[in-house]
């Protein structure tokens, strides 16, 4: 794949991930693009189709994935979630560096493809912590905050496993968290500015 590499950004719901990227795209305008997942979920109030996610059919997304047009996919509480070739295609023609928001499923998928991104883990200081965060969202049911905190666990186990992460940030200090963030994608966001100089 041509342009900057990309970047993976996984952990848990609620450990920052969405806060972080906001941070990043403010200040490096047009140095990064966010590649729109695919889902099969409905949008929430305020989301917009080909922004937030590309939101689709089960059926439709069932036939790209066995066309081969996803680089990874998962399913979680009954709906479809992936990155596919083209929403990453799309944001390496305009000359950014990709970012893809993945669960730990779909981290072990993309280390099979020949993609090559900078993988980043984004953990909260703990899972009581995390449960807090969700709280305070109040987006949840019970139900789903339960299934949000049992996958937390699963991915804060899983994402110890060595070398799965170039990077795993801790955020339990957002100004320290950022900076970290920036510090490992500094020689890749200034490649990308040199190369749109010339």
């Amino acid at each position: 794949m041509q342009g900057p590499r990309p970047v993976v950004l996984s952990g848990p719901s609620g450990a920052g991930k969405s806060t972080l990227l906001k941070k990043l795209l403010k200040d490096y305008e047009n140095v990064f693009g966010f590649s729109v997942s695919h889902t099969t979920r409905q949008p929430r109030p305020g989301e917009v189709n080909g922004r937030d996610y590309h939101f689709v059919t089960r059926e439709e997304m069932q036939k790209e994935i066995d066309a081969g047009e996803f680089i990874e996919h998962a399913e979680f509480s009954g709906n479809m979630y992936g990155t596919s070739k083209g929403a990453v295609q799309a944001v390496q023609a305009q000359n950014q560096i990709c970012v893809l928001d993945i669960d730990i499923q779909g981290v072990k998928n993309i280390k099979k493809t020949d993609l090559n991104p900078i993988y980043i883990s984004v953990q909260p200081p703990s899972i009581d912590i995390l449960e807090k965060r969700l709280r305070d969202r109040k987006t949840e049911t019970e139900e789903s905050l339960m299934k949000r905190l049992t996958a937390a666990r699963i991915d804060l186990e899983l994402s110890k496993e060595p070398g799965l992460f170039d990077l795993v940030i801790i955020n339990d200090d957002l100004e320290k968290a950022y900076s970290e963030l920036k510090e490992t994608l500094q020689e890749e966001i200034k490649k990308t500015q040199e190369s749109r100089k010339s």
